[in-house]
């Protein structure tokens, strides 16, 4: 999955990926209305009036662009001037379309360790859809225990930490039952979160807790998307390189290791919570919908001195 993604050369998201949206193989919630970055604005709003000296905002796989250009938008004069705005972003297409839509008014970094330390790490971070773009360990239950799956598909012993995966404690699966796993997303968090001194985070993906995550799912979350169509089973393995790949999140991990990481979860609910208060009635019945699949978690680093 890392290579048919990330490769340098032949990677979906490094060269292949052409635009996100109507046109292209999938879209997002920020592609689809500007409601999310009215929702993202007002957070970060008022996350500046609790930190009030931070003046960095890190937006982290940007997509298009759209998202920050609305976040932007909703933010008037003079709250755009307490700013600079950042954005990491590891695929050279995509940056190319965030760099025409947003021009000059925004920093590009390669990794979340250097837009941090370009802020001194102080910042407020915000992510959507990124978590599900992270290369999974795909597994089984099978004969009364977890089992990888490799390519070609062949079950073999796993060599993960059982006490990092809320899957690999759970025996109460039929034979069959697969589950996603994310050590890539705790290696990432790992590598960057002691560089984060100061600030806020808003974690924005598909997704649920664990094990209702899996419920009425015995084929797991991982499929594939090319043109806008939904592949999966070993059709996943097709075009390697030419359609994106992806997994649900389970939030029970991925909150549990922000807490080992020493950060304070201050809320985590649905998208379609998040964005009620900032929209407008005619489409509630869409946030009602899609958003009740994704979560919104804001955890914050307390800012300490530098």
């Amino acid at each position: 999955m890392a290579r048919a993604l990330f490769d340098p050369e032949r990677g979906y998201y490094t060269r292949y990926i052409s635009t996100v949206g109507a046109r292209g193989d999938f879209s997002t919630s920020a592609t689809l209305s500007p409601s999310l970055g009215v929702a993202v604005a007002f957070w970060l709003k008022a996350e500046s009036r609790t930190q009030p000296t931070i003046r960095h905002i890190i937006e982290i796989g940007a997509g298009d662009g759209s998202l920050m250009q609305n976040v932007r938008k909703a933010m008037n004069w003079w709250k755009r001037r307490q700013f600079t705005f950042h954005i990491v972003e590891t695929s050279p297409v995509l940056r190319e379309q965030q760099q025409k839509r947003l021009g000059s008014k925004v920093h590009w970094h390669d990794t979340i360790e250097l837009a941090l330390a370009h802020t001194q790490g102080h910042a407020f971070i915000y992510h959507n859809e990124l978590l599900d773009a992270f290369p999974a360990t795909l597994v089984q239950w099978q004969n009364g225990q977890w089992h990888e799956v490799w390519v070609p598909e062949s079950l073999h012993p796993h060599q993960l930490d059982v006490s990092n995966f809320s899957a690999l404690r759970h025996t109460a699966f039929k034979d069959g039952q697969r589950s996603e796993l994310h050590p890539s997303i705790r290696d990432w968090l790992q590598n960057w979160a002691p560089h984060w001194k100061g600030g806020a985070m808003l974690s924005i993906d598909y997704g649920d807790e664990f094990p209702q995550l899996y419920h009425r799912r015995p084929h797991g979350t991982l499929r594939a998307y090319l043109l806008h169509q939904r592949l999966t089973g070993t059709d996943i393995y097709a075009n390697p390189g030419r359609q994106d790949i992806t997994a649900d999140i389970n939030f029970t991990d991925y909150r549990a290791w922000l807490r080992e990481l020493g950060l304070i979860e201050v809320s985590c609910h649905t998208l379609a919570d998040f964005l009620r208060p900032h929209t407008a009635p005619e489409q509630l019945l869409e946030a009602d919908g899609a958003g009740t699949a994704f979560k919104c978690c804001v955890h914050r680093r307390q800012a300490c001195a530098s």
